[in-house]
């Protein structure tokens, strides 16, 4: 008695036809292997605790009842295999495995019997996202209404940091405490099932702005991991304490869709998608026109790779298979949430590719981890002001198209441009070190800095109007990246003095101090009024990071032609929705004092 069920494997299987046409499977007979054969479970004991457990560990929120009548008429039909056992689950478990045994059933030797029962069965109510739909099993993500908790930062479906939102800003939680539990409410809450693992140690990346929660503390049952017991007091944690999830999801078999081919290991390769031509399923390659990290993003999450390291628009190199050279899907534009490529935007039946495909097929390769760069946003506060600079001290700037084009017609003896200066310290929050995308050869010599830059475009500096119209010419700046400073226990890697490696290590910043050329916007031509700075990094996309969403830093300012206030500036996705809108479309300051956060 008491003891916890230990099975070889467990299973949901439909047995009514409507249910077995579905992906992914919601409702059957719950079966359990035993001695190496599937074995039904009697219902006699059976509970809507279970239910739940079971639910939770196929990625389902959560369970609802079902017609018993079909499956009784089902069950008289057959002769049934019945696990000897009942289960015992008090429904916030994440794993059958933590449930304990229930009564032994009646019956002799190997074949136990369930006097008028019947096998059990579950029925699991699928997250919005992963809900069937008749015709392709699937309907397109959707957007919850304001959500109050968020995944940042993982490879997958369904795992990421931990991310609340509290009075309009989104914050981490601190893992003391954090465990199986307390994951499976914040797993349910988002749509897919029980945790499958509490993950401590940041090791899913650090986050940013304030940690909201700590000693999280759940009973399992709750609707959302803010109805929990917790500490909002986080002394003595810090980011490098952010909890994280991976949680159950649905088996979608979006993975059997799509294949890597020719590549030296498994991680990389040409992308072969199964598409049906002619009412036959055949596999075949992705146009590579316009194909980018986003898209290799996508492809890696499908197979379950991770993130993607690089994308290819020439895959000459890894022999795919031959029979499948043709090109069966083209015009491929990810948003970057998508789970399977086939929600992509793309062409349709119709493909056209004018190089074709074969050694022109699309190609990606996957890493389990990736980057993250994030600006430090209180420092460009801290230290943007205004300069009046000479022109004959900015020819070299002039040579590298760092100022508005209006400069060219500038006296050289006499004239002046107006600078906004301010420094960029650029952090990497991530799980690897960013690398740039060119090798050494490709690097190109800066006067100016007197170094070598590996990224022509590194970042976009801009002021834009409260509509959101580029006022100033800003420019994109090309950088030399190299660790200035690190965390105390991480040792610098990567430096430009003498045409050294070149990155950000994680755990480590690159600073590009004020004071050196091109770290600005001329903002001379700029009239007097209110506007937003922004900041892009990595704009492109180049460099394949774990998240996007924070390579963006705004702040509000007012320029009154002589000074220039900063204010309020913040990195895209740290506060809610409702509050970014209300920043972006704000008139006029209340007072005229920089108004502190």
């Amino acid at each position: 008695q008491n003891m916890n069920i230990q099975v070889e494997d467990i299973r949901i299987r439909a047995i009514l036809a409507t249910y077995r046409k579905r992906v992914p499977v919601t409702e059957g007979y719950v079966e359990v292997k035993d001695e190496g054969t599937w074995k039904q479970i009697c219902d006699k004991h059976w509970t809507m605790k279970n239910s739940r457990v079971v639910c939770g560990m196929f990625g389902f929120p959560s369970e609802r009842k079902y017609n018993t009548n079909v499956y009784k008429m089902f069950a008289s039909r057959r002769k049934q295999h019945y696990w000897a056992y009942s289960m015992d689950c008090s429904g916030n478990e994440a794993h059958i495995s933590s449930c304990k045994l229930g009564n032994h059933l009646t019956g002799t030797g190997k074949n136990s019997s369930c006097d008028n029962g019947m096998p059990a069965v579950v029925s699991c109510v699928p997250g919005r996202a992963f809900a069937p739909s008749s015709h392709s099993g699937f309907r397109k993500a959707f957007r919850q209404e304001q959500p109050l908790v968020r995944l940042k930062g993982g490879a997958n479906t369904g795992e990421g940091r931990v991310e609340v939102l509290k009075n309009g800003e989104w914050g981490t939680v601190c893992d003391d405490n954090w465990n199986l539990v307390s994951a499976s409410v914040v797993c349910r809450e988002l749509g897919f099932g029980s945790a499958k693992e509490a993950i401590t140690g940041a090791r899913l990346g650090q986050g940013m702005g304030p940690i909201h929660l700590n000693e999280i503390d759940c009973t399992g049952f709750e609707k959302s991991v803010t109805d929990c017991k917790f500490n909002t007091e986080s002394q003595g944690c810090n980011h490098e304490e952010d909890a994280a999830v991976r949680c159950n999801v649905p088996a979608m078999g979006f993975q059997n869709q799509l294949r890597l081919s020719g590549g030296r290991n498994p991680y990389e390769g040409r992308v072969e998608v199964l598409a049906e031509r002619n009412g036959t399923l055949r596999w075949g390659t992705v146009c590579s026109h316009n194909w980018g990290t986003v898209e290799a993003m996508v492809v890696c999450r499908q197979l379950g790779l991770g993130f993607a390291s690089h994308a290819f628009q020439e895959t000459w190199y890894w022999h795919g298979d031959v029979s499948a050279d043709d090109v069966v899907m083209s015009g491929v534009k990810c948003s970057g949430t998508e789970m399977s490529l086939s929600h992509c935007r793309h062409d349709g039946p119709h493909v056209s590719c004018p190089r074709g495909g074969g050694r022109f097929g699309a190609g990606v390769s996957c890493s389990e981890t990736a980057p993250d760069l994030v600006l430090n946003a209180e420092l460009v506060e801290q230290t943007a002001y205004l300069e009046d600079r000479p022109m004959f001290l900015l020819q070299c700037a002039l040579e590298e198209n760092c100022l508005a084009s209006s400069a060219h017609n500038t006296s050289l003896t006499s004239g002046y441009r107006r600078l906004l200066r301010f420094s960029s310290q650029i952090h990497n929050n991530g799980q690897s070190d960013f690398r740039p995308k060119n090798g050494r050869h490709a690097w190109v010599w800066h006067d100016c800095h007197r170094h070598y830059h590996s990224m022509e475009v590194f970042t976009h500096y801009d002021l834009l109007n409260l509509n959101g119209t580029k006022v100033a010419e800003g420019h994109k700046a090309s950088f030399c990246l190299e660790d200035t400073e690190c965390e105390a226990d991480v040792q610098k890697q990567y430096e430009c003095a003498n045409f050294g490696e070149q990155g950000i290590t994680v755990g480590c910043w690159d600073v590009y101090r004020h004071d050196i050329d091109c770290q600005w916007i001329d903002i001379t031509d700029v009239p007097p009024g209110d506007y937003l700075f922004q900041v892009v990094i990595n704009p492109n996309y180049e460099v394949a990071e774990s998240d996007y969403s924070n390579n963006v830093m705004k702040c509000r300012s007012r320029y009154d032609g002589q000074r220039i206030w900063m204010y309020n500036c913040h990195i895209g996705g740290s506060f809610s929705e409702e509050t970014e809108q209300k920043f972006d479309h704000f008139r006029g300051l209340t007072n005229n004092n920089v108004s502190a956060r």
